[in-house]
């Protein structure tokens, strides 16, 4: 059963459940304070004489206090009113009240998927957005499995006339006419010929551009979503969604179909994209092959890169392990998964006052309030409904470790049995990536475990109380980003000359529009919701981020080629977290990440509008580096097509960073490796810069010239790096890093340096 009314199941369902009281919430109220009565002093005491003359209406809670509205805080310079916590009941009386105007709900500060383009540092008042006009114009070519067109996300307010560059079409289909598209979407076409070719008895259930899974609309709005007030999910994550570039158009290529997905239909959409004129083609999925020369998306990327167009890619969830990145296209900017600076939290508060903030994924607005807490070392393991049979009506203790049951087998036997919520006690990383969390319950780690645990044992009549929809944001309880578990490590198996990923984009639990007749959550084991915005995870959530501010770079600079906007990117991208540390990874239980893991660093928008130097990169040098890929020349004529020039072949790209492989059975032997790169200046002017190295472990490294003078905008300088270093048979992954830094100026120029192994042991 897929649920649209929200509320009222949540509601009913509680009052079945009897282990939360009356829905309560905090709500701002605005007033008119011409109408308080000349009887009260200040408008403080009118508020609480408003509040006190509402009779409560809410259930007892467990303890059997009677539940009131509660002034919160009073407001009386810029703003006339209050904010109060009560129920819905109670503010249906407040509205009786006279002087009353407006109320609604109290949410997390979140002007701002409704977080991530703060997280990345965009605002209104300065840097990438204004000076792009929020990517006006750019057209992003989105290809996957279509989009709900519906999605509020996809409106046009704010938008200009199509632009009379654009080739595109919107074709009408099932359940979609030309009307849905508008200012925003400006493209939408199908491809399932390929479908139909391996499936001829098949009958695709939703024939045109319509997306019936959620995964494309979901990636189109991270990347050019308009802005949406009042969005979460569940309560989660609440506040205004927007896409990286809210002003950017949205053509849409449906290719994945829920009958199947081949590569020659992805190869049909990406093609027509370029035919239709896209700025940027964000292309979230990957295939098995290995060869460039057999990889759909790397083929039709080069075609791509060769009319100006940026190709973003995602690297794969095929992580932690080294060297699963399989699209490791040299011309696409391949995106690694980091995590935001959000948490959503239980807020777990013992009878003794101690309060954890713990994970959960409870879709429901419900408080579990002074119930009894119980501990049992051998219900602990929570892994069968036998043994949890005899457990009592209290928040129960699951411990969930690789000797015991999954957490998703441990919430399945908790839900049988008789106990109204519990407390997982766990150190599973890969709990945080999942939405589902159909009990109410939270998550905790082993150190607070312990004290609950010994509250628990040592307490005659331990109670435990858990408020949910918690969204908490900043630096506790981990620093943000850290790189996804799952996030494909490089290097890339078809090229590991060069460094993939390229870049590490916000992945994890990422808030942005869905098809709102999909399940995305569920309550026990029958009752399934749906929801218009959805938070998933992975590099097909990276990917559109990277996508979108390519669109914003393209606007402000279009002059800049692809790799001039992939260089912008990588040499002013972050590679410390939000406590100024190094980015940790999560898959190496939070050591500190290496280039293989995250590319250059955590894209910052802001600071690749202004690069100061790029490495920018021709068809030649593509050219080159394939004909020096040891192919036949049938497979180099696969990537390249048409008539082109081996006489220069070189794998040393102009790319902004430096990968130095070495072979582990030549153990404690000493290589050495040259690089020869070129710089152009896009400031505005004369410029002079300094290089400063941070060496790999065992490595030497000379630039020369260290210092590079610039006379004018757009003059080209180069330089040379040479590496010598060590080998190791343990497969030892050794990083570092060459800046260059203006003299007197702003511009950093940051190339990471990786000493690697080129594929797994």
């Amino acid at each position: 059963m897929l649920v649209k009314a929200v509320p009222l199941v949540l509601f009913s369902w509680f009052l079945l459940a009897n282990h939360a009281w009356t829905q309560r919430s905090t709500y701002i109220v605005h007033m008119d304070k011409s109408s308080m009565p000349k009887a009260f002093a200040s408008g403080h005491h009118w508020y609480s004489s408003t509040l006190g003359s509402i009779k409560s209406v809410g259930l007892k809670s467990s303890d059997g206090d009677q539940p009131g509205p509660r002034l919160v805080h009073s407001y009386d310079n810029a703003f006339h009113g209050f904010s109060a916590v009560m129920s819905k009941d109670e503010l249906e009386s407040l509205r009786r009240s006279p002087g009353f105007l407006s109320a609604h709900v109290d949410r997390p500060l979140i002007p701002d998927t409704t977080h991530t383009s703060k997280f990345l540092g965009l605002n209104t008042a300065s840097g990438i957005w204004p000076a792009s006009q929020y990517g006006k114009d750019v057209v992003i070519g989105v290809v996957d499995s279509g989009i709900w067109p519906e999605s509020p996300s996809f409106r046009d307010e704010g938008m200009t006339e199509v632009p009379a560059r654009w080739r595109g079409a919107c074709v009408v289909g099932q359940d979609f006419n030309s009307s849905l598209c508008n200012k925003k979407i400006i493209g939408a076409r199908w491809f399932n010929q390929g479908v139909l070719a391996a499936n001829p008895d098949v009958t695709i259930s939703m024939n045109s551009t319509r997306d019936t899974y959620g995964h494309g609309t979901h990636v189109a709005s991270i990347a050019a979503g308009n802005y949406v007030k009042d969005v979460s999910f569940f309560g989660y994550a609440p506040g205004t969604a927007r896409g990286v570039a809210p002003h950017a158009r949205l053509a849409i290529y449906k290719v994945l179909w829920d009958e199947g997905s081949y590569e020659s239909d992805a190869l049909a959409g990406i093609d027509q994209a370029v035919a239709d004129g896209v700025d940027v083609l964000s292309i979230s999925l990957s295939y098995r092959t290995i060869d460039l020369y057999e990889n759909p998306i790397a083929i039709a990327a080069f075609g791509a890169m060769e009319k100006g167009i940026l190709v973003s890619v995602s690297a794969g969830n095929r992580g932690p392990n080294f060297g699963t990145v399989l699209e490791g296209i040299p011309w696409a900017v391949i995106a690694a998964s980091g995590t935001v600076d959000r948490w959503f939290a239980g807020i777990l508060t013992l009878g003794n006052g101690l309060t954890i903030m713990g994970w959960t994924m409870f879709p429901a607005r419900a408080t579990v309030r002074n119930l009894p807490l119980y501990y049992n070392k051998t219900l602990s393991a929570c892994n069968s409904a036998e043994l949890l049979a005899d457990a009592p009506s209290a928040i129960i203790i699951c411990i969930q470790s690789f000797d015991t049951a999954e957490f998703s087998d441990q919430i399945s036997y908790v839900s049988q049995s008789n106990a109204p919520a519990a407390v997982f006690i766990s150190e599973d990383t890969s709990i945080i990536r999942s939405t589902s969390f159909p009990y109410p319950g939270v998550v905790i780690t082993p150190k607070e475990g312990k004290r609950v645990i010994s509250y628990a044992s040592n307490s005659s009549e331990p109670t435990a109380s858990i408020n949910f929809q918690q969204t908490i944001l900043g630096k506790e309880p981990r620093p943000a980003p850290a790189v996804s578990e799952s996030s494909s490590r490089g290097p890339a198996r078809s090229y590991p000359g060069i460094l993939k990923p390229d870049i590490m984009a916000p992945g994890v639990l990422i808030l942005a529009a869905y098809n709102p007749y999909t399940s995305v959550a569920n309550i026990g084991s029958n009752i399934a919701l749906s929801s218009d915005y959805n938070l998933e995870s992975g590099t097909s959530m990276a990917c559109p981020h990277i996508s979108g501010v390519a669109a914003l770079l393209k606007a402000a600079h279009p002059e800049w080629s692809p790799a001039a906007i992939r260089s912008a990117m990588m040499t002013t991208a972050n590679p410390t977290d939000n406590t100024q540390k190094p980015i940790k990874d999560m898959g190496s239980n939070y050591h500190v990440a290496t280039p293989l893991d995250m590319g250059a660093g955590q894209v910052d928008p802001n600071r690749a509008l202004d690069p100061g130097l790029i490495y920018d990169a021709t068809t030649q040098d593509y050219v080159n580096l394939v004909c020096a890929l040891n192919y036949t020349r049938e497979q180099t004529q696969s990537i390249i097509r048409s008539s082109y020039n081996c006489s220069s072949p070189s794998t040393d790209l102009n790319y902004p960073a430096f990968v130095a492989l070495y072979d582990p059975l030549q153990e404690r032997t000493t290589l050495t490796q040259k690089f020869q790169r070129t710089l152009t200046n896009v400031g505005n002017g004369a410029a002079t810069y300094k290089v400063k190295v941070k060496k790999p472990k065992a490595s030497v490294i000379t630039v020369s010239p260290e210092k590079l003078v610039f006379q004018k905008k757009n003059e080209k300088q180069r330089f040379s790096l040479t590496i010598s270093y060590k080998t190791y048979k343990d497969y030892t992954i050794n990083h570092g890093s060459i800046t260059w830094v203006e003299e007197n100026g702003k511009h950093t120029v940051r190339s990471p340096i990786v000493v690697t192994p080129p594929e797994p042991s």
